[in-house]
């Protein structure tokens, strides 16, 4: 059964606007996976959000950032001999990756001031845009504080700081589809509680696979145990493999096997209740819900079996961005099913835009 919710009207511009901006975000995610697994992000270090978009232009200023690049950790313990050529290799990756936010930055911006200033946002839609924008400079602070973690003692990233960087732009991607769906004309669904709750914990359960996922590529994990289904010679490590630093919760982030172990785990886990959900949704006759959950089941199996193959193989770079870019599907069909599910407001409350044309 369904139930119409009072109409809201889709302006296309708002829409199409946020719509690009989420996809210019999955691709930033996306080259940010190659800037890891290349080694490429500290290759710049320094933090010039403006000057910084410009590459060096003359051979003296490639030397000068090579230069920069030889006085830390990671060029002198892993990259000791590294040509000028090489250099330019990894530095074009992180090159890309800074412009790239910074592109997505302006084209957040811009549009966004003409639509306040044409007065075609609803209040409670300007604050949540706000909000993204916010959570947006934030995420460049957050990138810098990543960088440096890697240049004075580490050889690479803090595997915190690189989850917390991933977690923070999806989190403002989930949120810019959340919005997308929010300003488009639907029918509301009538479904139970226990569907809408094991939605959400679907999209609960999605987050914290991609955190220790993140957790997994700052640490290397995917390059040791490479065998499946077993990890470490069983299908469950022995306990002292698995706690052996302190204190003991200090191996849910630091200890190479535990991490890769609670991330298959997980995905086991994301497995069981993507495919509970939606037998429930069929079984109820959820309307749109039924197809949401079929794709995000769907999904959910393909990302296993990436990962698997991820794995069984070293972590080649294209299998390794295949298996984040549906990581980023699951996540988006993860969301959708969640607000497909949740309860609208009538139509004055909810955060839709107002018609260009009547603003004034």
């Amino acid at each position: 059964m369904t139930t119409i919710s009072a109409p809201s009207e889709p302006y296309r511009a708002v829409r199409w606007w946020l719509i690009s901006v989420a996809a210019l975000i999955a691709l930033m995610v996306l080259v940010g996976g190659a800037t890891r697994l290349t080694e490429s992000g500290l290759s710049i270090v320094e933090w010039k959000p403006v000057a910084g978009s410009v590459p060096p232009l003359s051979e003296a200023q490639w030397t000068d950032a090579f230069e920069a690049y030889k006085r830390i950790p990671q060029y002198r313990e892993l990259n000791a001999g590294m040509s000028l050529s090489e250099f330019k290799e990894i530095f074009w990756w992180e090159w890309s990756h800074r412009l790239l936010g910074r592109f997505i930055g302006v084209a957040y911006l811009l549009p966004f001031l003409f639509f306040l200033w044409r007065g075609g946002l609803s209040g409670e839609l300007k604050r949540r845009l706000w909000l993204l924008f916010a959570l947006g400079a934030l995420q460049g602070a957050v990138g810098w504080w990543m960088v440096a973690s890697g240049l004075s003692e580490r050889v690479e990233v803090s595997q915190y700081r690189l989850a917390t960087h991933l977690i923070l732009a999806l989190l403002i991607f989930a949120g810019i589809v959340w919005t997308v769906r929010r300003l488009a004309e639907r029918a509301q669904i009538a479904a139970s509680a226990r569907l809408r709750f094991t939605s959400a914990l679907l999209l609960v359960v999605t987050f914290v696979q991609i955190y220790f996922g993140a957790l997994v590529a700052g640490l290397r994990a995917g390059r040791a145990y490479n065998t499946w289904p077993q990890i470490d010679g069983a299908f469950i490590p022995s306990a002292d493999r698995l706690w052996f630093e302190t204190p003991w919760w200090r191996n849910m982030f630091d200890n190479v096997l535990t991490v890769q172990f609670e991330h298959r785990m997980t995905a086991y886990a994301l497995f069981v209740l993507a495919a509970l959900h939606a037998f429930d949704a069929v079984r109820s006759r959820a309307g749109a819900a039924v197809g949401g959950a079929l794709w995000l089941l769907a999904a959910v199996s393909l990302q296993a079996v990436l990962g698997i193959l991820t794995l069984l193989n070293q972590v080649p770079i294209g299998l390794a961005l295949a298996h984040q870019a549906v990581a980023i599907a699951v996540l988006t069909l993860a969301v959708m099913q969640v607000e497909r599910l949740s309860s609208r407001q009538s139509a004055e409350a909810q955060p839709r835009a107002v018609p260009l044309g009547l603003a004034g």
